[in-house]
């Protein structure tokens, strides 16, 4: 078994305008950013950390590099951990209605309903099956290792019910991905066994000052997961 700490990127452009981000929208962290995954690196600072795995999308590589920098790690590129695709979505103008349409589709994973898909873009069965297979490779032949994936808060928010079925879906509602919160899984992989256990969940209690404000979804969509029963 091994433990992982999925850290969510620090805050960036796309966080502020709200646009979505997961393939030709690629913005680098602000100074808000930047800052957060300093102290979030003094946090892991002694938490152990042997391996350091990252997104390919800037936000998630900085994060991690700022990270590595001060655990004296390199870091390792995983496609997998890419956001979620959302397809013809991106690009589009942000409105609350593109929002909602966005929600309802991943509302509907949550509820276990696989086939919805973004358009030209992710169903939770592409989603959940590339997030398995870079957990795959970050653990394989590996034991009692703790490993870092520098990623985003949609695919870890997502794919949580799948790689932690006892996790309480609800509660983890409740709690959004913050930028470089840290949720930590205890995770048993090999012989086709994947498995976690969720330890904590989008810990951001370390982040102070201006880095320890946080900025919300995108605003007045409705409690629309609250709507459909999730």
């Amino acid at each position: 078994m091994n433990t992982i700490y999925l850290v969510r990127h620090g805050e960036n452009p796309a966080n502020l305008t709200f646009e979505f981000a997961s393939r030709k929208v690629d913005y680098s962290l602000n100074a808000k950013g930047r800052e957060q995954a300093r102290q979030t690196a003094e946090y892991l600072l002694e938490k152990g950390i042997d391996e350091i795995f990252a997104s390919p999308l800037k936000r998630a590589q900085e994060t991690a590099q700022i990270i590595a920098a001060r655990l004296g790690l390199p870091v390792t590129t995983v496609e997998q951990f890419r956001e979620i695709e959302v397809g013809d979505y991106e690009g589009q103008p942000v409105s609350r209605a593109l929002w909602l349409k966005h929600d309802e589709i991943f509302a509907n994973w949550l509820m276990g309903k696989p086939d919805a898909a973004f358009p030209n873009g992710d169903d939770y069965h592409r989603l959940w099956g590339r997030m398995r297979r870079g957990l795959e490779m970050v653990t394989a032949d590996k034991v009692d290792r703790k490993i870092m994936v520098v990623g985003h808060g949609g695919i870890f928010t997502a794919t949580m019910p799948s790689l932690c079925p006892d996790a309480d879906v609800a509660e983890i509602l409740r709690q959004p991905s913050g930028n470089c919160s840290v949720t930590e899984v205890r995770l048993e992989s090999g012989d086709g066994t994947l498995r976690g256990e969720l330890v904590e969940w989008s810990h951001v209690a370390h982040l102070s000052g201006e880095a320890a404000k946080l900025v919300p979804g995108f605003p007045d969509r409705g409690n629309l997961f609250a709507e459909l029963g999730v």
